[in-house]
């Protein structure tokens, strides 16, 4: 049983919690620990949670099983161009990869991207992520590579669009 809902900024510890002890496993076999420290530190800092859900300008969504939140995904449009909807964040904790969490919520923000009116959703994954296949899955294409200086390292991703 799961149920899901909008975080609010009483979440944050929550949303840095599920995205510590995932971030590890996930990034581990391809980052240096330096490296996800780094990202951790700078994506998942609980004042910049905290702006994004108060300002509105990503909005998290958590999904609990029996009331105990084990994934979040965030969302927003994009500030360069509005029409299109970026998936930020995906994350399910390892203990329940596998239980179709991360299916649930990418079917709920495209739901909520096409009540918004809009029509493409996208996505950035590290070129060397195993969640690629599964984005894949979910009918996601890749448009363009792209390398994000984050710090003194660097991002390589795909950037991965579906049209809805």
């Amino acid at each position: 049983m799961y149920t899901i809902r909008k975080a609010t900024i009483n979440d944050v510890e929550t949303i840095r919690q599920i995205a510590d002890q995932t971030w590890w496993v996930t990034y581990g076999p391809i980052l240096d620990k330096e490296q996800i420290a780094f990202m951790l530190g700078e994506i998942y800092a609980a004042d910049k949670i905290r702006e994004q859900i108060a300002t509105n300008t990503q909005t998290y969504l958590l999904l609990s099983e029996d009331k105990q939140p084990v994934a979040f995904a965030g969302y927003s449009p994009r500030e360069e161009n509005p029409d299109i909807y970026k998936l930020h964040k995906l994350y399910c904790l390892p203990v329940t990869q596998g239980k179709g969490y991360g299916k649930i919520l990418i079917n709920e923000v495209i739901k909520r991207t096409v009540e918004a009116g809009k029509r493409t959703l996208e996505l950035n994954v590290n070129r060397y992520n195993n969640a690629k296949s599964f984005y894949a899955k979910m009918g996601f294409k890749i448009a363009y590579i792209q390398d994000i200086p984050i710090g003194k390292y660097w991002m390589n991703d795909y950037i991965m669009r579906k049209e809805l």
